[in-house]
């Protein structure tokens, strides 16, 4: 892709430098002007290639400014390695893991091929320590892999691409062409898409890295076996909820500040977790709509879930988690 490889590289090369004089730092305050100087130059530049354009479009819509549009393509995997830069340099700030010392082996743990283009979003620490170790598959790893593509692409090319292409796309083109059970159905066949499609191409990065002697850990687990939203997020794209939990929700202070606090933090989480996943106002609102149901869950049904049979919960998250792909 031309310029944008030669972006995955100029990356890697300045969270590299940053992360080493981190690591070697002794004054806390430079220390910590090191870090914030390297997540304010990867959110930059995802802000730049993601985000340009929806904030011109909001302060023309809402300031009547006339800025015209920025012909910006989008970098293929910038949000994931984004986040797995900002990852890195704030686990060494930590003191959770020493970084590596040859180039080519950050390079190598941030343009992984399998998980590269959509995830899963790989911490260091798992990564790394295997680059060093020497290449040998067992019988084991091969299946595995082997299971794994299989299964991924089966999701991904029979089922997800038949019930979009034949089912999906038709009702939700022109809803009021059919009649209510059949708008319904597509909302049950779009929940199977979209988890077919993501989890599918999970499972094949998951396989590959598994032949090529990586073990890089699930991204999905069953999600639509939840009994509650929360448990939902902990079984879906698991890689995002767990980074968006562990460098953003506790960082602010978790629930470990009162009620309101909670609140303000679960909605800044979630927000930007919408917002992540692309640049419109339509992933505002679903980050938004997750809030929601999280702080109802969180203050008032989380101990009625528990109590109800298992069947009624899961419908419950079922339901929600369809509306919330809608």
């Amino acid at each position: 892709s031309g310029f944008f490889v030669i972006l995955v590289i100029i990356s890697a090369i300045a969270d590299f430098i940053l992360s080493n004089a981190i690591y070697k730092q002794i004054n806390t305050h430079k220390k910590k002007l090191l870090l914030v100087t390297s997540i304010v130059f990867n959110l930059g530049l995802l802000f730049y290639f993601k985000y340009t354009n929806f904030f011109i479009e909001i302060l023309n819509n809402g300031f009547s400014a006339k800025i015209n549009p920025l012909n910006i393509l989008l970098p293929v995997g910038i949000s994931f390695y984004t986040f797995e830069n900002i990852s890195y340099t704030v686990d060494v700030y930590r003191g959770e893991f020493v970084p590596v010392k040859k180039f080519s082996e950050y390079l190598l743990f941030l343009s992984f091929f399998p998980k590269l283009v959509m995830g899963p979003i790989v911490r260091a620490k798992d990564f790394i320590p295997q680059i060093t170790q020497p290449y040998y598959i067992t019988k084991e790893d091969f299946a595995d892999g082997f299971y794994l593509i299989l299964a991924g692409l089966f999701k991904k090319l029979v089922i997800s691409d038949y019930i979009t292409l034949n089912f999906v796309n038709y009702v939700f083109d022109a809803p009021a062409k059919y009649s209510g059970i059949e708008c319904l159905f597509a909302v049950y066949g779009y929940a199977v898409v979209i988890y077919c499609d993501f989890s599918g191409y999970s499972s094949v990065a998951i396989g590959i890295a598994r032949w090529l002697g990586y073990k890089i850990p699930p991204n999905f687990l069953s999600p639509y076996q939840s009994k509650d939203i929360t448990e939902f997020w902990r079984r879906w794209h698991i890689s995002l909820s767990s980074w968006l939990r562990d460098y953003l929700y506790i960082p602010l202070g978790g629930n470990r500040k009162g009620k309101f606090r909670t609140y303000v933090h679960l909605f800044i989480t979630m927000l930007l977790g919408g917002l992540w996943h692309g640049a419109s106002w339509n992933y505002v609102l679903w980050g938004l709509y997750y809030f929601l149901l999280l702080v109802i869950e969180k203050f008032f049904l989380g101990s009625f879930l528990k109590r109800i049979p298992s069947v009624f919960s899961v419908a419950y998250t079922l339901f929600f988690a369809m509306l919330g792909w809608v």
